[in-house]
């Protein structure tokens, strides 16, 4: 019984292409995110909030995050959703100006849950955040949920605007 234990691992060690991938979460597709296309800016504390979220294409969505206040610009973020494995993974990176890193590496989110307007990731590294989410309860109002470490979700109300 040891000798075919074995034999088993050492095939799946050897031949790691053979073995089926497993999915990070719920399936889902990135088209599925479309409603999230678009500028998005709000008020968070005495800063402005302003994210971009560029159109779904090749398997991703990405968005543009910059916070303002006072004349000056304290917080770039990079945020990508891809689609891996039937569903769907979160990638988010925060800088100071000057493109200085605020975290050494990206956190990494997987995909919780997801509806027709609304989607929800979990951390599967460390980082701020332990859930992120957005929701589109109206064509004009984009919601960030920010889930703490202290359990508690900070929602951010963003209403959509015109760049042109």
């Amino acid at each position: 019984m040891k000798k075919l234990s074995f034999s088993t691992l050492a095939c799946l060690c050897l031949f790691p292409s053979l073995t089926v991938p497993v999915q990070a979460g719920p399936p889902a597709t990135i088209d599925q995110l479309d409603w999230m296309t678009g500028n998005w800016a709000g008020q968070l504390g005495p800063n402005q909030l302003e994210e971009n979220w560029i159109a779904s294409e090749g398997g991703s969505i990405a968005a543009m995050v910059r916070m303002t206040g006072g004349g000056t610009t304290s917080m770039f973020e990079m945020i990508t959703i891809e689609a891996v494995n039937g569903s769907l993974v979160l990638n988010i990176q925060q800088w100071d100006p000057g493109f200085q890193p605020r975290t050494e590496s990206p956190q990494k989110m997987e995909l919780e849950e997801i509806t027709v307007n609304s989607v929800k990731f979990r951390a599967v590294t460390d980082g701020g955040m332990l859930t992120l989410g957005y929701s589109h309860p109206d064509a004009e109002t984009f919601v960030i949920h920010v889930g703490q470490p202290d359990g508690n979700v900070m929602d951010i109300p963003l209403k959509a605007r015109s760049l042109w």
